[in-house]
């Protein structure tokens, strides 16, 4: 029985779709953010000459302006052309990054739709059960990632700054186009140390989250039975189904047997009835079928109707495994039922 609740089994097909239309996803941060990251440095690369026009722009804009007396005209003028600029250097990096972002998500989960995770849960300000989430291990390994991530791009980023300090007395003498060379290949030099850190951690982070994803959806061996019991329907209900559907198919077959040519019988076990219309069929049909209390069943209604019964105890029990109700007999059954037909029509005088 303990078996039955350790919960070593994989998640099956059901549950993990359950668990993606509740919005319960396995969606890394750290890769999302490698990838908008990722975007952004490649806009900003291929923004980097339009930015640099603008900033040479601005930078002989202020220069103009050199000897002019201070108003409110003036600072209003310098304030719109500084935000409009900005403004044109910002918007298409906002755009790329915010493309990015769903872009990162929609790579990872598809494309989801739910509103469960807008749906107020008041468990969630149980304070015991947030103390808990607080000192799990999740929390835990959330809280090392972090200060890993920190560490390192802290640790990066001062390595390369103290570097890029002891070039600055010489830079600053440089012409201005000289300056912005410099501080491009800097910002690339940088960008390119960055996205590599941020590569291994993101492929870790991702690793990791749908291992303990996958792992949190583990199910025992009695969910899963609970779970295919489920979507089969209860035993019971099932068998209650096939049990009405039976009844109904024996009625509709009683329904018509009167329609039929013959019955043919066993003549106590089998009773089979026989249709041929040349018209509306190439050969004959079985109508009904049926063995011990079905089969008398069949034959009397077969006598009400006066429809003729025929004993042929090999030829019933060869429809009978051969046929199933609405099927037209088999041809090597074409002849001995040909024969039972025209007997019939002899001795009630049918024309056919």
């Amino acid at each position: 029985m303990a078996d039955d609740q350790e919960k070593t089994e994989e998640a099956t097909s059901k549950k993990i779709e359950d668990a993606y239309k509740e919005g319960n996803v396995p969606k890394s941060q750290e890769t999302s953010g490698f990838v908008t990251l990722l975007v952004a440095f490649i806009a900003f690369m291929s923004l980097l000459s339009w930015i640099e026009s603008r900033i040479v722009y601005l930078y002989y804009y202020y220069q103009s302006l050199f000897g002019v007396e201070i108003t409110k005209e003036v600072v209003l003028q310098l304030s719109i052309v500084t935000f409009r600029e900005v403004i044109f250097m910002v918007i298409p990096l906002a755009i790329s990054v915010a493309i990015a972002g769903l872009l990162a998500g929609f790579m990872q989960i598809g494309f989801i739709f739910t509103t469960k995770p807008l749906i107020p849960d008041l468990s969630k300000l149980d304070p015991i059960k947030g103390l808990k989430n607080l000192l799990s291990i999740k929390k835990l390994v959330e809280t090392i990632k972090v200060l890993l991530k920190v560490s390192v791009v802290l640790w990066v980023c001062y390595f390369y700054l103290i570097a890029f300090t002891k070039e600055l007395p010489t830079v600053i003498y440089f012409p201005i186009f000289d300056q912005l060379a410099w501080l491009k290949e800097k910002v690339i030099l940088l960008a390119s140390v960055m996205l590599i850190i941020f590569l291994v951690l993101a492929l870790f982070d991702l690793f990791y989250v749908r291992y303990n994803y996958f792992k949190d959806l583990r199910m025992s061996k009695q969910e899963i039975k609970d779970e295919y019991k489920q979507m089969e329907g209860d035993p019971k209900i099932k068998a209650k189904i096939r049990q009405i559907q039976m009844q109904m198919t024996k009625k509709r077959m009683m329904q018509e047997i009167p329609q039929a040519d013959v019955v043919i019988t066993n003549p106590t076990h089998y009773a089979i009835a026989i249709r041929y219309d040349q018209e509306k069929e190439a050969a004959p049909k079985v109508l009904a079928k049926g063995t011990d209390f079905l089969a008398l069943k069949i034959k009397e209604i077969a006598m009400n109707y006066d429809i003729q019964i025929v004993e042929n105890p090999p030829l019933a029990r060869e429809l009978y495994k051969k046929c199933n109700l609405g099927d037209t007999i088999p041809e090597n059954l074409y002849k001995a039922v040909a024969e039972v037909l025209a007997f019939v029509y002899r001795s009630s005088k049918k024309a056919r």
